[in-house]
């Protein structure tokens, strides 16, 4: 019985429960991420793509798994114009996990950069399905304007 009259409370919203102390003065752990993310991060802030890739590199080379470190390194290494190393580091973050999203947004933009439209298109397709909500998600969003104004500008 005090079973039900409990899931009747709660059920009507009468019933709260409070989390205890610990939960709510402890911010929620985040995972280390790697010194040189943060400082590949901070370079690219200010658009220092030099030293975005060293640090990149680096972290690649401490976690050669991290298909964030992956996806990082090739937009670094794209907004330099050194796109063969840039399509190696996306499609390496993509081999670590197919459903990276910035990974296939940008190889999107990547192929848009070098006149491959129809790679493009594939990795729109490819966030559709990667993204949770019915295919819409910034990444989806980004590429898909993307590729508008590239065949905007080709008519």
């Amino acid at each position: 019985m005090k079973l039900l009259v409990l899931l009747f409370l709660f059920g009507c919203g009468l019933f709260v429960v409070q989390p205890s102390v610990s939960a709510m003065d402890i911010p929620e752990a985040k995972t280390d991420e790697n010194p040189n993310m943060v400082a590949g991060r901070k370079a690219l802030e200010v658009k220092d793509f030099k030293s975005a890739v060293g640090h990149f590199t680096k972290a690649v080379e401490a976690d050669p798994k991290n298909a964030d470190a992956h996806n990082m390194l090739g937009y670094s290494y794209r907004k330099q114009g050194t796109f063969d190393k840039s399509m190696e580091h996306y499609q390496r973050a993509l081999k670590l996990d197919s459903n990276h999203r910035g990974a296939h947004e940008y190889l999107g933009e990547l192929y848009l950069e070098i006149n491959q439209v129809e790679n493009a298109d594939k990795q729109l397709a490819a966030l559709k399905k990667a993204c949770p909500w019915f295919g819409k998600c910034d990444e989806y969003d980004d590429l898909k304007k993307a590729l508008d104004d590239y065949r905007a500008k080709k008519k």
